[in-house]
């Protein structure tokens, strides 16, 4: 499954998903152009921690939720290496708040980042193949809970249940015009917020564990093989597709 020779956005790419993904990309000989939003230095300082070499990366900060700053990127991408080949919008925000005491503030923040986010990067990355006439591929970051309702996050479930809509839409109308589209959804990573509540509150941990089939939270290394599948040749028939890797927690639970 290599991807030598292509270059592939991550949006998000300094978190821990992002950087898993960044590392197995170039590894396998993709170049990754890695959007965050974070101060550069400490986005740097991330980066600098997957040891790639100096040609295989680079780091431009973006705001997803603006849109002239997503445009900008793509249009930097273009200047720099004449095209792009796989567009992965990762970036996303979650908040563990009883529903009930969600304001609207933060449900605003959330879709706009999580969905809306998405929506810019998918729209402006696929108008770009377009007018250029190259093919190429769009890959949103959606969840195992975009189906199944998790306490304490319904926001987050919102957002990641409208992003699979909007990768069925997208991929609807732009494959015939050589943009492919599709999906992965991960399960509970051991990675995040998702880690730190398992650590900190038994009553997560508890219900992590009795919703996972597979016995463990899931590794940042199946997650990063997701995304190396979908950008290689491999999966080049593969399109409005949802990439289910969440270790059976989307399952239904009999006991």
């Amino acid at each position: 499954m290599s991807v030598k020779g292509k270059i592939i956005l991550i949006t998000g790419g300094c978190g821990d998903i992002g950087r898993a993904v960044t590392r197995k990309l170039a590894e396998q000989g993709g170049t990754v152009v890695v959007c965050d939003r974070m101060d550069e230095r400490e986005a740097m300082d991330r980066i600098a921690q997957l040891h790639l070499p100096n040609k295989q990366w680079l780091y431009i900060n973006c705001d997803v939720t603006d849109r002239s700053q997503v445009d900008a990127m793509i249009a930097e991408i273009y200047k720099r290496f004449g095209k792009l080949d796989v567009a992965c919008s990762n970036a996303g925000i979650v908040e563990g708040i009883a529903f009930l005491d969600y304001d609207e503030e933060k449900w605003k923040r959330i879709l706009d980042v999580n969905l809306t986010g998405c929506f810019h990067v998918g729209q402006s990355a696929a108008r770009t193949m377009v007018e250029r006439n190259q093919p190429g591929q769009i890959i949103f970051t959606t969840s195992w809970v975009s189906d199944v309702p998790w306490p304490e996050i319904t926001p987050y479930c919102v957002s990641k249940a409208g992003l699979k809509m909007l990768m069925k839409g997208m991929a609807r109308e732009l494959t015939r015009k050589g943009i492919r589209v599709n999906a992965i959804s991960p399960g509970i990573v051991n990675a995040g917020m998702a880690r730190h509540q398992y650590d900190t509150d038994p009553a997560y941990r508890a219900r992590a564990d009795k919703v996972i089939p597979m016995g463990f939270m899931q590794p940042l290394e199946s997650v990063a093989e997701a995304f190396l599948y979908l950008c290689s040749d491999a999966a080049a028939y593969t399109t409005g597709s949802t990439l289910l890797v969440d270790g059976g927690c989307s399952l239904f639970q009999f006991d």
